[in-house]
C-alpha cells in the first residue's frame, strides 16, 4: 500500500523533527550539538562530519554557512557534508552553499514505507542464493567486497562505522549479505535508534551479474521482517535512480530529493 499525499507531508514533518532536527550520533565517539540553526554530527578520526538540519533564511544563510566552514575547518576536518533537502528554507540555499565552496554530488530522493506492509512481502531467495547476517569482522569485510563491486568504490569509513556498532552498539544496526555459495554478491544494512519511529536502508548494493534476480527487493523485505519485530513504522532509504523504481514498485512513497553538499579542505 502506498502513502497517500497528505500523510506523506506528515511522516516528512515527523522525519525532519526526528531523524534530521532530533538526530542521534551514529557512532560511540561522535556526537551530535544544535549550534544556533543548525544541527551538526562531529567525530574524530573516520567518520562522518556534516550539517543535518537547519533552519535559515535570507538574512541569516549566508553567515551560518561560513560560521559551519569556520568551524569544521578549525576542527582540521579534510571536508564535512551539508545535507540538503529540497524543502529546506531559504529557497536559494543550494546556491549560497556553491557560491560558498560547496560542491553537489548526484541527488537522491527521499522515500518512506510502511514497515507492516514491507513486511509482508515475499523473502523466499533467487535459487542459488543464501542470506547469511554480519554479525563480526569477517562479514564485514564480506560487506565491503560487495561495495567495491557494486559501486566501484572503497569505503574505510563505512567498514569502521559498521564494526564500531556491532561492537558496542548492536542493537542499533542489522546487516545482511546475499552470498552466492561463498561468494557476496549484494549486501544492505538498516541503521535505527531505539524509541524512534524510522530505520534507516542503507547499502543494498548488489554486483552487476546478479542484478535483475530480486536480490534487492529480497534484502528490503528481510530488513522489514527485523524492523517490524522491533515495532518500527517506517523505513526511510535516499535512493538512487537506479533505486527509485523498484523501491517505488514495492510501495515506497516520495517525501523529497536531498542533495549532499560537500565542502573539502583542499578545495577551500
Amino acid at each position: 500500500m502506498t502513502i497517500d499525499l497528505d500523510e506523506l507531508m506528515k511522516v516528512r514533518a515527523h522525519f525532519d523533527a526526528e531523524v534530521r532536527e532530533g538526530a542521534q550520533a551514529d557512532a560511540p565517539h561522535a556526537s551530535v550539538e544544535r549550534a544556533g540553526a543548525v544541527v551538526r554530527h562531529t567525530v574524530s578520526g573516520l567518520g562522518w562530519n556534516g550539517v543535518l538540519w537547519s533552519d535559515l533564511d535570507e538574512e541569516t544563510a549566508d553567515a551560518e554557512i561560513a560560521a559551519q566552514v569556520a568551524f569544521f575547518e578549525g576542527r582540521g576536518c579534510p571536508e564535512f557534508e551539508w545535507k540538503l533537502y529540497d524543502h529546506d528554507r531559504p529557497a536559494d540555499l543550494g546556491d549560497r552553499l556553491r557560491a560558498a565552496g560547496f560542491v553537489p554530488e548526484p541527488p537522491e530522493t527521499l522515500m518512506v514505507g510502511l514497515t507492516s506492509e514491507l513486511a509482508k512481502l515475499p523473502v523466499e531467495p533467487p535459487e542459488g542464493i543464501t542470506l547469511r547476517v554480519v554479525t563480526d569482522e569477517a562479514g564485514v569485510d564480506l560487506m565491503m567486497e560487495v561495495h567495491a563491486g557494486a559501486f566501484g568504490t572503497e569505503r574505510p569509513r563505512i567498514r569502521e562505522q559498521l564494526l564500531s556498532r556491532l561492537r558496542d552498539e548492536p542493537e542499533t544496526i542489522t546487516a545482511v549479505l546475499a552470498m552466492a555459495g561463498d561468494t557476496p554478491v549484494s549486501a544492505a544494512r538498516m541503521e535505527m535508534r531505539p524509541g524512534t519511529a524510522f530505520a534507516g536502508l542503507w547499502g543494498g548494493g548488489t554486483v552487476p551479474q546478479w542484478r535483475g534476480r530480486g536480490i534487492y527487493r529480497l534484502l528490503v523485505a528481510h530488513r522489514a521482517r527485523v524492523a517490524a519485530e522491533l515495532g518500527i513504522p517506517y523505513l526511510q532509504v535516499d535512493a538512487s535512480d537506479d533505486s527509485r523504481p523498484i523501491l517505488e514498485r514495492l510501495g515506497f512513497g516520495v517525501l523529497g530529493v536531498t542533495v549532499p553538499y560537500m565542502w573539502t579542505a583542499a578545495a577551500s
